[in-house]
Protein backbone atom coordinates (compact mmCIF):
# COMPACT_ATOMS: atom_id res chain seq x y z
CA UNK A 1 0.00 0.00 0.00
CA UNK A 2 2.71 2.76 0.53
CA UNK A 3 4.25 2.06 -2.37
CA UNK A 4 1.74 4.42 -4.14
CA UNK A 5 1.94 7.52 -4.08
CA UNK A 6 -1.37 9.91 -3.71
CA UNK A 7 -1.95 10.31 -7.01
CA UNK A 8 -1.96 6.64 -7.65
CA UNK A 9 -5.07 6.72 -4.71
CA UNK A 10 -6.92 9.46 -6.37
CA UNK A 11 -7.53 7.30 -9.58
CA UNK A 12 -8.81 4.38 -7.54
CA UNK A 13 -12.74 4.21 -6.91
CA UNK A 14 -13.27 3.39 -3.24
CA UNK A 15 -13.66 -0.33 -2.33
CA UNK A 16 -12.42 -3.21 -0.29
CA UNK A 17 -8.66 -1.73 0.42
CA UNK A 18 -9.80 1.71 -0.15
CA UNK A 19 -11.93 5.03 1.35
CA UNK A 20 -12.18 8.17 0.72
CA UNK A 21 -13.19 10.98 3.89
CA UNK A 22 -13.87 14.44 3.55
CA UNK A 23 -12.42 15.42 7.45
CA UNK A 24 -12.10 14.23 11.07
CA UNK A 25 -15.66 15.56 11.96
CA UNK A 26 -16.87 12.19 13.47
CA UNK A 27 -14.43 9.35 15.23
CA UNK A 28 -16.81 6.33 14.95
CA UNK A 29 -16.84 6.35 10.93
CA UNK A 30 -13.26 6.64 10.67
CA UNK A 31 -12.63 3.89 13.58
CA UNK A 32 -15.39 1.57 11.37
CA UNK A 33 -13.10 1.67 8.31
CA UNK A 34 -9.82 1.11 10.13
CA UNK A 35 -10.72 -1.64 12.71
CA UNK A 36 -12.43 -3.06 8.95
CA UNK A 37 -8.79 -2.84 7.13
CA UNK A 38 -6.91 -4.31 10.07
CA UNK A 39 -9.54 -7.47 10.17
CA UNK A 40 -9.60 -8.15 6.13
CA UNK A 41 -6.86 -7.70 3.74
CA UNK A 42 -5.67 -4.03 4.97
CA UNK A 43 -6.25 -0.78 3.24
CA UNK A 44 -5.80 2.70 3.32
CA UNK A 45 -7.90 5.55 4.44
CA UNK A 46 -7.33 8.90 2.02
CA UNK A 47 -9.15 11.85 4.54
CA UNK A 48 -9.76 15.76 3.06
CA UNK A 49 -11.07 13.93 -0.47
CA UNK A 50 -15.23 14.21 -0.55
CA UNK A 51 -16.25 10.26 -0.63
CA UNK A 52 -19.27 11.16 -2.77
CA UNK A 53 -17.97 14.12 -5.38
CA UNK A 54 -14.67 12.76 -5.28
CA UNK A 55 -13.25 16.52 -4.75
CA UNK A 56 -10.16 16.91 -3.18
CA UNK A 57 -10.46 19.50 -0.18
CA UNK A 58 -7.38 18.89 1.66
CA UNK A 59 -7.46 18.87 5.34
CA UNK A 60 -6.29 22.72 7.43
CA UNK A 61 -3.51 22.06 10.32
CA UNK A 62 -2.53 19.23 8.79
CA UNK A 63 0.12 18.09 11.93
CA UNK A 64 -2.69 19.17 14.51
CA UNK A 65 -5.25 16.31 12.26
CA UNK A 66 -2.46 13.62 12.34
CA UNK A 67 -2.12 13.95 16.12
CA UNK A 68 -5.84 13.87 16.46
CA UNK A 69 -6.42 10.81 14.23
CA UNK A 70 -3.45 9.68 16.33
CA UNK A 71 -4.93 9.69 19.58
CA UNK A 72 -8.25 8.59 17.47
CA UNK A 73 -6.95 5.30 16.99
CA UNK A 74 -4.72 4.80 19.99
CA UNK A 75 -7.63 5.41 22.38
CA UNK A 76 -10.69 3.77 20.07
CA UNK A 77 -9.26 0.72 18.41
CA UNK A 78 -8.67 -2.49 20.24
CA UNK A 79 -6.55 -4.80 20.21
CA UNK A 80 -3.90 -2.04 19.79
CA UNK A 81 -3.82 -1.24 15.99
CA UNK A 82 -0.31 0.01 14.28
CA UNK A 83 -1.38 1.95 11.42
CA UNK A 84 0.89 4.08 9.72
CA UNK A 85 -0.24 7.70 9.24
CA UNK A 86 1.57 10.15 6.48
CA UNK A 87 1.04 13.89 5.89
CA UNK A 88 0.66 14.09 1.87
CA UNK A 89 0.80 16.97 -0.28
CA UNK A 90 -1.36 17.35 -3.39
CA UNK A 91 -0.99 20.78 -5.40
CA UNK A 92 -1.32 23.31 -2.82
CA UNK A 93 -2.85 21.75 -0.27
CA UNK A 94 -2.61 18.48 2.27
CA UNK A 95 -4.10 15.08 2.73
CA UNK A 96 -4.03 12.47 5.45
CA UNK A 97 -3.41 8.73 4.41
CA UNK A 98 -3.87 6.04 6.43
CA UNK A 99 -2.33 2.53 5.93
CA UNK A 100 -3.40 -0.15 7.71
CA UNK A 101 -2.06 -3.89 7.02
CA UNK A 102 -3.99 -7.20 7.72
CA UNK A 103 -3.32 -7.71 12.01
CA UNK A 104 -2.38 -10.89 13.36
CA UNK A 105 -4.41 -9.62 16.56
CA UNK A 106 -7.58 -9.36 14.70
CA UNK A 107 -10.57 -9.24 15.51
CA UNK A 108 -10.15 -5.88 16.31
CA UNK A 109 -12.97 -3.99 17.53
CA UNK A 110 -14.05 -0.20 18.18
CA UNK A 111 -13.56 -0.30 21.89
CA UNK A 112 -16.67 2.09 22.63
CA UNK A 113 -19.15 -0.26 21.24
CA UNK A 114 -17.35 -3.35 22.60
CA UNK A 115 -16.04 -6.62 21.19
CA UNK A 116 -19.82 -7.91 20.23
CA UNK A 117 -21.21 -5.37 18.66
CA UNK A 118 -18.01 -3.07 17.88
CA UNK A 119 -16.09 -6.00 14.90
CA UNK A 120 -16.45 -4.96 11.44
CA UNK A 121 -15.25 -6.18 8.39
CA UNK A 122 -14.67 -4.79 4.64
CA UNK A 123 -17.31 -5.70 2.43
CA UNK A 124 -16.77 -3.59 -1.50
CA UNK A 125 -16.48 -0.23 -0.42
CA UNK A 126 -18.81 -0.89 2.73
CA UNK A 127 -18.08 -1.51 6.55
CA UNK A 128 -20.32 -4.80 8.23
CA UNK A 129 -20.64 -5.15 11.72
CA UNK A 130 -19.47 -8.59 11.90
CA UNK A 131 -21.85 -11.21 14.10
CA UNK A 132 -19.96 -13.68 16.80
CA UNK A 133 -19.78 -16.84 13.43
CA UNK A 134 -18.06 -13.98 11.93
CA UNK A 135 -16.02 -12.82 14.69
CA UNK A 136 -15.10 -16.74 15.61
CA UNK A 137 -14.12 -17.21 11.90
CA UNK A 138 -11.49 -14.23 12.11
CA UNK A 139 -10.10 -15.61 15.57
CA UNK A 140 -9.72 -19.34 13.45
CA UNK A 141 -7.70 -17.01 10.79
CA UNK A 142 -5.60 -15.95 13.18
CA UNK A 143 -4.90 -19.41 15.31
CA UNK A 144 -4.54 -20.75 11.62
CA UNK A 145 -7.18 -23.16 12.52
CA UNK A 146 -9.84 -25.05 10.08
CA UNK A 147 -13.97 -25.31 10.89
CA UNK A 148 -13.68 -28.40 9.11
CA UNK A 149 -11.23 -29.88 11.24
CA UNK A 150 -13.45 -29.84 14.72
CA UNK A 151 -14.46 -32.67 16.52
CA UNK A 152 -18.12 -32.84 16.73
CA UNK A 153 -18.47 -35.23 20.08
CA UNK A 154 -22.14 -35.15 20.23
CA UNK A 155 -21.84 -37.72 17.89
CA UNK A 156 -20.45 -41.11 16.94
CA UNK A 157 -18.79 -42.86 13.65
CA UNK A 158 -22.09 -44.15 13.14
CA UNK A 159 -22.87 -40.77 11.92
CA UNK A 160 -20.68 -41.35 8.97
CA UNK A 161 -21.51 -43.29 5.83
CA UNK A 162 -18.78 -45.14 4.74
CA UNK A 163 -20.24 -47.25 2.28
CA UNK A 164 -20.91 -43.42 0.55
CA UNK A 165 -17.04 -42.81 1.20
CA UNK A 166 -15.97 -46.25 -0.09
CA UNK A 167 -17.96 -45.66 -3.29
CA UNK A 168 -16.46 -42.22 -3.87
CA UNK A 169 -12.99 -43.32 -3.08
CA UNK A 170 -13.22 -46.75 -4.74
CA UNK A 171 -10.03 -47.32 -7.05
CA UNK A 172 -8.58 -44.73 -4.97
CA UNK A 173 -8.27 -45.83 -1.22
CA UNK A 174 -9.96 -48.37 0.90
CA UNK A 175 -11.70 -46.16 3.74
CA UNK A 176 -12.44 -47.97 7.13
CA UNK A 177 -12.12 -46.22 9.97
CA UNK A 178 -7.96 -45.51 10.40
CA UNK A 179 -8.72 -44.14 6.79
CA UNK A 180 -11.12 -42.00 8.05
CA UNK A 181 -8.89 -40.86 10.38
CA UNK A 182 -6.53 -40.21 8.37
CA UNK A 183 -8.40 -38.30 5.81
CA UNK A 184 -9.32 -36.15 8.43
CA UNK A 185 -12.95 -37.03 8.92
CA UNK A 186 -12.41 -38.60 11.62
CA UNK A 187 -11.30 -37.47 15.21
CA UNK A 188 -10.55 -39.47 18.27
CA UNK A 189 -12.57 -37.96 21.53
CA UNK A 190 -11.91 -39.75 24.94
CA UNK A 191 -10.80 -42.57 22.90
CA UNK A 192 -13.31 -42.83 21.18
CA UNK A 193 -14.06 -42.01 16.91
CA UNK A 194 -16.33 -39.41 16.38
CA UNK A 195 -16.76 -37.24 12.87
CA UNK A 196 -15.30 -33.71 12.17
CA UNK A 197 -17.24 -31.24 10.75
CA UNK A 198 -15.63 -31.70 7.21
CA UNK A 199 -16.44 -35.36 7.78
CA UNK A 200 -19.57 -35.20 8.32
CA UNK A 201 -20.22 -32.53 5.50
CA UNK A 202 -18.32 -35.00 3.16
CA UNK A 203 -20.08 -38.24 4.25
CA UNK A 204 -22.72 -37.68 6.65
CA UNK A 205 -25.47 -39.54 6.32
CA UNK A 206 -27.73 -36.72 7.69
CA UNK A 207 -25.07 -33.11 7.80
CA UNK A 208 -27.99 -30.81 7.00
CA UNK A 209 -29.36 -31.65 10.47
CA UNK A 210 -26.48 -30.67 11.91
CA UNK A 211 -25.64 -27.74 9.43
CA UNK A 212 -29.04 -26.96 7.89
CA UNK A 213 -27.42 -24.64 5.18
CA UNK A 214 -25.38 -27.54 4.27
CA UNK A 215 -27.21 -28.16 0.81
CA UNK A 216 -27.35 -26.50 -2.64
CA UNK A 217 -30.22 -24.61 -3.85
CA UNK A 218 -30.88 -24.61 -7.46
CA UNK A 219 -33.38 -22.26 -9.75
CA UNK A 220 -34.19 -21.38 -13.23
CA UNK A 221 -35.81 -18.19 -13.61
CA UNK A 222 -37.34 -16.62 -16.61
CA UNK A 223 -35.92 -13.04 -17.28
CA UNK A 224 -33.02 -11.13 -15.52
CA UNK A 225 -34.91 -11.53 -12.02
CA UNK A 226 -35.79 -13.89 -9.23
CA UNK A 227 -39.66 -12.94 -9.85
CA UNK A 228 -40.43 -15.66 -12.44
CA UNK A 229 -39.17 -18.89 -11.54
CA UNK A 230 -39.19 -21.88 -13.84
CA UNK A 231 -37.64 -24.73 -12.20
CA UNK A 232 -36.40 -25.26 -8.92
CA UNK A 233 -34.79 -28.49 -6.75
CA UNK A 234 -32.83 -28.76 -3.31
CA UNK A 235 -29.83 -30.89 -3.35
CA UNK A 236 -29.08 -32.61 0.26
CA UNK A 237 -26.39 -34.67 -0.53
CA UNK A 238 -22.73 -35.29 0.42
CA UNK A 239 -20.86 -32.43 -0.87
CA UNK A 240 -18.44 -34.94 -3.30
CA UNK A 241 -22.17 -35.82 -5.12
CA UNK A 242 -23.58 -32.11 -4.95
CA UNK A 243 -20.85 -31.24 -7.76
CA UNK A 244 -22.46 -33.81 -10.46
CA UNK A 245 -26.32 -32.74 -8.97
CA UNK A 246 -25.32 -29.32 -9.67
CA UNK A 247 -24.32 -30.13 -13.04
CA UNK A 248 -27.09 -32.01 -14.18
CA UNK A 249 -28.92 -29.20 -13.05
CA UNK A 250 -26.72 -27.33 -15.83
CA UNK A 251 -27.35 -29.81 -17.99
CA UNK A 252 -31.58 -29.66 -18.04
CA UNK A 253 -31.56 -26.25 -18.77
CA UNK A 254 -28.54 -25.35 -20.99
CA UNK A 255 -28.90 -25.19 -24.78
CA UNK A 256 -27.13 -27.66 -26.74
CA UNK A 257 -26.08 -27.14 -30.40
CA UNK A 258 -23.67 -28.79 -33.25
CA UNK A 259 -20.48 -27.42 -34.48
CA UNK A 260 -18.44 -28.44 -37.17
CA UNK A 261 -15.13 -29.78 -36.18
CA UNK A 262 -13.22 -31.07 -39.62
CA UNK A 263 -15.14 -33.68 -41.34
CA UNK A 264 -17.01 -34.55 -37.81
CA UNK A 265 -20.17 -32.50 -36.06
CA UNK A 266 -19.37 -32.39 -32.19
CA UNK A 267 -21.95 -31.31 -29.57
CA UNK A 268 -21.81 -27.68 -28.04
CA UNK A 269 -23.36 -25.95 -24.94
CA UNK A 270 -24.05 -22.53 -24.66
CA UNK A 271 -23.01 -22.48 -21.13
CA UNK A 272 -19.40 -22.55 -20.03
CA UNK A 273 -19.57 -26.39 -18.61
CA UNK A 274 -16.09 -26.33 -17.40
CA UNK A 275 -16.04 -22.97 -15.32
CA UNK A 276 -19.60 -23.63 -14.02
CA UNK A 277 -18.06 -27.00 -12.81
CA UNK A 278 -15.32 -24.85 -11.21
CA UNK A 279 -17.65 -22.14 -9.83
CA UNK A 280 -19.43 -24.94 -7.82
CA UNK A 281 -16.67 -26.77 -6.60
CA UNK A 282 -14.91 -23.65 -5.36
CA UNK A 283 -18.27 -22.54 -3.37
CA UNK A 284 -18.49 -26.24 -2.17
CA UNK A 285 -14.81 -26.44 -0.90
CA UNK A 286 -14.35 -22.56 0.44
CA UNK A 287 -17.70 -21.83 2.03
CA UNK A 288 -17.80 -21.04 5.75
CA UNK A 289 -20.14 -23.79 7.27
CA UNK A 290 -19.85 -21.84 10.37
CA UNK A 291 -22.59 -19.45 9.39
CA UNK A 292 -26.37 -20.32 9.05
CA UNK A 293 -29.28 -18.94 7.36
CA UNK A 294 -28.13 -19.00 4.00
CA UNK A 295 -27.44 -22.04 1.81
CA UNK A 296 -25.40 -22.49 -1.45
CA UNK A 297 -26.98 -21.28 -4.73
CA UNK A 298 -26.84 -21.98 -8.10
CA UNK A 299 -29.38 -19.79 -10.07
CA UNK A 300 -29.84 -19.54 -13.98
CA UNK A 301 -30.82 -16.65 -15.80
CA UNK A 302 -31.50 -15.98 -19.05
CA UNK A 303 -27.91 -14.16 -19.72
CA UNK A 304 -26.16 -15.13 -16.84
CA UNK A 305 -25.31 -18.37 -14.30
CA UNK A 306 -24.50 -17.06 -10.69
CA UNK A 307 -23.14 -19.41 -7.62
CA UNK A 308 -23.41 -18.14 -4.26
CA UNK A 309 -22.11 -19.75 -1.23
CA UNK A 310 -21.90 -18.76 2.42
CA UNK A 311 -18.40 -17.04 3.47
CA UNK A 312 -16.53 -13.88 2.93
CA UNK A 313 -12.93 -13.92 1.50
CA UNK A 314 -10.18 -15.11 4.19
CA UNK A 315 -8.39 -12.20 5.61
CA UNK A 316 -5.48 -10.80 3.56
CA UNK A 317 -7.27 -12.37 0.24
CA UNK A 318 -8.67 -9.99 -2.56
CA UNK A 319 -10.65 -10.99 -5.31
CA UNK A 320 -8.02 -9.89 -7.27
CA UNK A 321 -5.21 -11.98 -5.69
CA UNK A 322 -7.84 -14.43 -6.96
CA UNK A 323 -7.58 -13.58 -10.31
CA UNK A 324 -3.71 -14.15 -10.21
CA UNK A 325 -4.23 -17.67 -8.74
CA UNK A 326 -3.51 -17.09 -4.99
CA UNK A 327 -5.46 -19.20 -3.17
CA UNK A 328 -6.08 -19.71 0.48
CA UNK A 329 -7.30 -22.82 2.00
CA UNK A 330 -10.56 -22.48 4.22
CA UNK A 331 -11.32 -26.00 4.44
CA UNK A 332 -8.35 -28.39 4.96
CA UNK A 333 -10.56 -31.51 5.23
CA UNK A 334 -12.96 -30.79 2.37
CA UNK A 335 -9.81 -29.50 0.32
CA UNK A 336 -8.06 -32.38 0.78
CA UNK A 337 -11.09 -34.62 -0.29
CA UNK A 338 -11.84 -32.87 -2.92
CA UNK A 339 -7.74 -33.25 -4.04
CA UNK A 340 -7.73 -37.02 -3.72
CA UNK A 341 -11.19 -37.38 -5.47
CA UNK A 342 -9.64 -35.27 -8.28
CA UNK A 343 -12.25 -32.63 -8.17
CA UNK A 344 -9.53 -29.82 -7.44
CA UNK A 345 -6.80 -30.16 -10.01
CA UNK A 346 -4.05 -27.34 -8.32
CA UNK A 347 -4.24 -25.07 -5.43
CA UNK A 348 -5.34 -21.19 -6.62
CA UNK A 349 -6.08 -22.56 -10.31
CA UNK A 350 -9.88 -22.56 -10.34
CA UNK A 351 -10.16 -18.69 -10.86
CA UNK A 352 -8.09 -18.59 -13.56
CA UNK A 353 -9.20 -21.62 -14.88
CA UNK A 354 -12.91 -20.03 -14.86
CA UNK A 355 -11.53 -16.87 -16.20
CA UNK A 356 -9.77 -19.00 -19.15
CA UNK A 357 -12.82 -20.64 -19.86
CA UNK A 358 -15.38 -18.02 -20.58
CA UNK A 359 -12.64 -16.11 -22.84
CA UNK A 360 -11.99 -19.06 -24.82
CA UNK A 361 -16.02 -19.49 -25.32
CA UNK A 362 -16.01 -15.84 -26.29
CA UNK A 363 -18.41 -14.59 -23.05
CA UNK A 364 -18.22 -11.60 -21.48
CA UNK A 365 -15.69 -11.30 -18.38
CA UNK A 366 -16.75 -13.12 -15.25
CA UNK A 367 -17.69 -11.34 -12.54
CA UNK A 368 -16.37 -12.06 -8.76
CA UNK A 369 -17.46 -10.29 -5.84
CA UNK A 370 -18.25 -10.31 -2.18
CA UNK A 371 -21.66 -9.82 -1.75
CA UNK A 372 -24.22 -9.25 1.77
CA UNK A 373 -24.43 -13.31 3.09
CA UNK A 374 -20.83 -14.31 1.42
CA UNK A 375 -19.21 -14.84 -2.33
CA UNK A 376 -20.40 -14.81 -5.87
CA UNK A 377 -19.46 -15.68 -9.26
CA UNK A 378 -21.31 -14.66 -12.14
CA UNK A 379 -20.74 -16.01 -15.57
CA UNK A 380 -22.16 -14.28 -18.66
CA UNK A 381 -23.60 -15.94 -21.35
CA UNK A 382 -23.63 -13.13 -23.49
CA UNK A 383 -20.61 -12.87 -26.11
CA UNK A 384 -18.21 -10.39 -26.21
CA UNK A 385 -19.01 -9.21 -29.30
CA UNK A 386 -22.98 -8.39 -28.35
CA UNK A 387 -21.61 -5.65 -26.38
CA UNK A 388 -20.96 -7.16 -23.02
CA UNK A 389 -17.57 -4.79 -23.97
CA UNK A 390 -17.30 -0.89 -24.56
CA UNK A 391 -17.83 0.26 -27.91
CA UNK A 392 -14.87 1.25 -30.07
CA UNK A 393 -15.09 5.11 -29.30
CA UNK A 394 -15.13 4.13 -25.51
CA UNK A 395 -12.02 1.96 -25.99
CA UNK A 396 -10.34 5.10 -28.23
CA UNK A 397 -11.43 7.60 -25.07
CA UNK A 398 -9.78 5.64 -22.33
CA UNK A 399 -6.61 4.67 -24.44
CA UNK A 400 -6.62 8.80 -24.51
CA UNK A 401 -6.93 9.36 -21.29
CA UNK A 402 -4.16 6.69 -20.49
CA UNK A 403 -1.79 8.52 -22.71
CA UNK A 404 -2.18 11.36 -20.71
CA UNK A 405 -0.22 11.11 -17.06
CA UNK A 406 -2.10 14.07 -15.72
CA UNK A 407 -5.42 13.00 -16.64
CA UNK A 408 -7.63 14.42 -19.55
CA UNK A 409 -10.27 17.27 -19.24
CA UNK A 410 -13.53 17.65 -20.67
CA UNK A 411 -12.73 19.82 -23.16
CA UNK A 412 -9.54 17.97 -24.06
CA UNK A 413 -11.72 14.50 -24.81
CA UNK A 414 -14.14 16.62 -27.10
CA UNK A 415 -11.05 18.29 -28.60
CA UNK A 416 -10.07 14.21 -29.41
CA UNK A 417 -13.77 13.44 -30.38
CA UNK A 418 -14.17 15.99 -32.05
CA UNK A 419 -17.12 16.58 -30.68
CA UNK A 420 -18.58 19.87 -28.47
CA UNK A 421 -18.35 19.61 -24.66
CA UNK A 422 -21.74 18.92 -23.79
CA UNK A 423 -21.28 15.62 -25.87
CA UNK A 424 -18.22 14.78 -24.26
CA UNK A 425 -19.39 15.44 -20.76
CA UNK A 426 -22.38 13.29 -21.63
CA UNK A 427 -19.71 10.67 -22.78
CA UNK A 428 -17.70 10.68 -19.47
CA UNK A 429 -20.42 11.06 -17.54
CA UNK A 430 -21.43 7.04 -18.84
CA UNK A 431 -18.14 6.09 -18.40
CA UNK A 432 -18.09 7.10 -14.73
CA UNK A 433 -21.53 5.68 -13.87
CA UNK A 434 -19.61 2.23 -15.11
CA UNK A 435 -16.72 2.59 -12.98
CA UNK A 436 -14.79 2.64 -15.88
CA UNK A 437 -13.35 6.41 -15.30
CA UNK A 438 -12.41 8.23 -12.06
CA UNK A 439 -12.05 12.32 -11.83
CA UNK A 440 -9.39 14.28 -9.78
CA UNK A 441 -9.89 17.56 -9.25
CA UNK A 442 -10.74 20.26 -6.38
CA UNK A 443 -14.20 21.09 -7.30
CA UNK A 444 -16.21 21.46 -10.58
CA UNK A 445 -14.59 24.72 -11.41
CA UNK A 446 -11.02 23.24 -11.31
CA UNK A 447 -9.37 24.18 -14.13
CA UNK A 448 -6.57 21.31 -13.64
CA UNK A 449 -10.08 18.54 -13.24
CA UNK A 450 -8.86 15.37 -14.82
CA UNK A 451 -10.12 12.35 -15.94
CA UNK A 452 -8.30 9.02 -14.89
CA UNK A 453 -9.08 5.70 -16.08
CA UNK A 454 -10.34 3.63 -13.15
CA UNK A 455 -7.70 1.38 -10.91
CA UNK A 456 -4.71 2.33 -13.31
CA UNK A 457 -3.21 3.99 -10.17
CA UNK A 458 -3.16 0.33 -8.94
CA UNK A 459 -0.61 -0.75 -11.74
CA UNK A 460 1.43 2.64 -11.58
CA UNK A 461 2.24 1.63 -7.78
CA UNK A 462 4.16 -1.96 -8.31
Amino acid sequence: MPSMNINDHLRMPEGKTLEFKRDLSSPLPILKTLTAFANGAGGTLVVGVADKTRDVVGVRDALDQEEKLANWIADGIEPKLAADIEICAWRSIQLLVVHVFPSVLRPHHVRKRGAQAGTYIRIGSTNRQADAPLIASLQRSVLATSFDEEPLPKLSSEAIDFRVASELFAGRRAMGPKEMESLGALARVQRRRVPTVGGLLLFGKDPVSTFPDAWLQCGRFAGETKADIVDHTELRQPLPCLVEAGMDFIRKHAMRGMALDGARRVDQWSVPMDAVREAIINALVHADYSLTGVPLRLCIFDTRIVVESPGFLLPGLTVEDMLEGVSRLRNRVLGRAFGELGLIEQWGSGIPRIVATCRKQGLAQPEFKEIATGFQVTLSLVQRDAGAEASQTDRDVLDFIRSRPDGASTAEVAQHLHVTARAARSRMSALRSRGAVVVVGRSERDPKRGYFVAGDGAHAGH
